[in-house]
């Protein structure tokens, strides 16, 4: 479950409804093309703009059209008290592990980011991820809190975000020196997982393979094989998506590149939040056509 490829699908909307329909389409579109684990209600499926009863209806949804692939839970939120209700959701719903981000309001310190994967890994009786997303929550973690974190009975990977370009090898061999040997190592921003899988993270945490699976796999595949060259190149055909990740970020992006593939129906993120302006869809169907990529 932490080795491999790990699609994050959309929660994809109709208006400012969950269109659950859609989303066990997604799921099962992920799940049938061979992806280790599927994490629902992450930042790609937008958990933090979901009610409690949407989180839960998503989860069952999911877990349903997994078609048994493992479910990988976000469970994000401001106060532990209600982080400790969506775990409890979650595995009454069929997950089999949780992704805990330390989301907040106020600016956490050190300790109050360690109490609540100690609170958390004691109260579940799921493994958990470490959603290390700063870019999101505000929170840089140090690598002497990873590692603490790390050494809690419960906790089984790490997410981590991408490193700056032409330090990855040295990132991903400088944590996991400081990491038990049973704790899992994941890569996102998907522009760097193929040299990240082949510097030795255990599983890829994947935006793109919520969309196209079978892309993601294939570059999954020849890393795992130790196929360098063919990892690097799976990886650079699709070098017009990854710009457009890196410019407008992967949410937008990927919801924009699932409704012109007809994965989804509607690209419809929720208010406040807006999918790319007109300029933003033209670049989006001109990367499809560069990649000859196809749903």
């Amino acid at each position: 479950m932490f080795n491999g490829l790990s699609a994050f699908p959309l929660t994809p909307l109709v208006g400012e409804r969950v269109d659950l329909k859609a989303l066990g389409k997604v799921v099962n579109r992920a799940a049938k093309a061979g992806v280790d684990s599927l994490g629902v209600l992450g930042s790609t499926g937008n958990y933090a703009y979901l009610s409690r009863e949407e989180r839960r209806a998503v989860l069952e949804t999911a877990v349903e059209a997994s078609n048994g692939v493992p479910v990988l839970a976000g469970v994000g939120a401001v106060r532990t008290r209600d982080v400790l209700l969506h775990a409890g959701d979650a595995q009454r719903a069929g997950a089999q592990a949780l992704l805990v981000a330390p989301v907040s309001y106020q600016k956490l310190s050190d300790a109050e980011v360690f109490g609540l994967f100690e609170t958390v890994a004691a109260e579940s009786d799921l493994p958990i991820v470490v959603y290390d997303n700063p870019a999101t929550t505000g929170f840089t973690f140090s690598d002497d809190l990873h590692a603490r974190i790390a050494r809690i009975p419960g906790i089984a990977s790490l997410k981590i975000p991408p490193p700056a370009a032409g330090e990855v090898a040295a990132r991903v061999t400088k944590l996991k020196a400081g990491l038990p040997g049973h704790t899992s190592l994941g890569i996102s921003g998907d522009w760097v997982a193929a040299d990240a899988l082949l510097a030795g993270c255990n599983v890829w945490y994947s935006v793109i393979a919520g969309v196209l699976p079978r892309q993601a796999r294939a570059l999954v595949d020849h890393a795992v094989a130790g196929r360098r060259d063919q990892a690097l190149a799976a990886s650079a055909d699709l070098e017009p998506i990854w710009a457009l990740f890196r410019t407008y970020g992967s949410l937008r992006v990927a919801a924009a590149l699932a409704e012109d593939l007809g994965v989804v129906p509607s690209s419809a993120l929720p208010l406040p939040l807006r999918g790319l302006d007109a300029e933003g869809r033209d670049l989006v169907a001109s990367a499809i056509r560069q990649c000859g990529v196809e749903a």
